[in-house]
């Protein structure tokens, strides 16, 4: 058996969840805007989005490239033929240079070499975003590198970057240019270019993080350990974003979760983000989960059909608004009492009115 799914409500959730912890960001860039631009990029899947000063590889950014194109759902990690001589087939980063070069979203070095390890400079990555918007080379005449760079900063793709040229990429740059990218408007057509990911903009401008959410959200699941956890993903796990408790966390940080105790995990097959919840996070995340025995279910005196509140065996009583949530609990839904279940909740009020409702469901055991 499973929980009722409740995509929307749980994915806004996860996406304005309590801030990611600062680690010292540019001065460029003020630190809510940036964790906006943040975790837009990392429910899109174009990249990784921790670590945000790591500089940026032309191999790291070939991937990038072809994750928020109109291939990334239907690029394989593995090659079968190589391109260049230091890009061999069975590069991890092979099949994302190939696309990227004979798309002419990058280019190769003489001698037939890519240099998948150089980092990627600003004027290289203007290329591909370029690229991405449908500009090619004859869109340019004479100095093409001078008319790209002139063209990519008309288009504000620049904004909160702050480098020239020849400057190299951290990842925090990255997330700023593929912010800029899915707001801005394609050469030929309207709207903005981050449509094809899912992306609408906000009456003030900005990309609408809640618009990303879409019917792939898989979930909830509960999960104890991470060989579990990792096969039961239908992807690589190494190239996911997760979240838990609302915050960005590196893989082991997930891990280290797990060996503590359980999450409640969702997840988005497409955008390969994960979205977890845990025990530990008392109240300071915006969606709290318990897993308990269902000692009461309760009914309004003058509704004896629709409960209202269950109870666990700690003692707490769950309030039941949503319709969905009051018949998987009523005599016609499948819970009852003496059960086991994870409850995922909100909280609302004041610390000495607190009132907690359920949003939704898991009932597989925890061991």
């Amino acid at each position: 058996m499973r929980g009722k799914l409740m995509a929307y409500s749980l994915t806004a959730a996860a996406i304005m969840a309590a801030a990611v912890p600062l680690e010292a960001l540019a001065a460029s860039s003020s630190s809510t805007e940036f964790e906006l631009r943040k975790k837009v990029i990392g429910i899109s899947g174009i990249m990784e989005i921790t670590g945000v000063y790591q500089p940026v590889t032309r191999a790291q950014f070939a991937q990038m490239l072809v994750n928020a194109s109109e291939y990334r759902n239907i690029t394989s990690d593995r090659s079968t033929v190589s391109v260049f001589a230091d890009v061999p087939k069975d590069n991890m980063y092979a099949s994302y240079v190939r696309i990227a070069v004979s798309n002419e979203w990058m280019t190769g070095y003489l001698g037939g070499v890519f240099r998948p390890d150089q980092y990627i400079t600003l004027q290289e990555a203007a290329r591909g975003v370029l690229a991405l918007l449908g500009y090619t080379g004859e869109d340019f005449t004479g100095d093409q590198m001078g008319g790209r760079m002139s063209l990519f900063e008309y288009l504000d793709l620049n904004d909160e970057i702050g480098k020239s040229g020849s400057e190299t990429l951290t990842k925090e740059d990255c997330i700023n240019l593929f912010y800029n990218l899915l707001k801005a408007e394609p050469k030929n057509g309207s709207g903005i270019y981050g449509s094809i990911l899912g992306c609408e903009l906000t009456s003030d401008g900005e990309i609408n993080p809640l618009a990303m959410a879409d019917s792939s959200l898989k979930g909830p699941k509960v999960f104890t350990d991470w060989s579990r956890f990792q096969d039961s993903m239908p992807f690589g796990v190494g190239d996911a974003n997760f979240f838990v408790n609302g915050t960005a966390v590196e893989m082991e940080t997930f891990k280290s979760y797990l060996n503590t105790g359980y999450l409640v995990v969702y997840y988005n097959p497409g955008s390969k983000t994960v979205w977890a919840y845990s025990e530990a996070a008392d109240g300071e995340s915006d969606r709290n989960v318990i897993n308990g025995y269902i000692t009461h279910i309760y009914y309004n005196s003058s509704d004896v059909m629709t409960p209202t509140e269950v109870e666990l065996d700690d003692g707490t009583r769950y309030r039941l608004d949503s319709s969905e949530m009051q018949f998987a609990f009523s005599m016609y839904g499948t819970l009852e009492v003496g059960d086991r279940i994870t409850l995922i909740y909100t909280i609302s009020g004041g610390e000495d009115s607190e009132t907690y409702t359920v949003i939704d469901y898991v009932d597989e055991d925890v061991d």
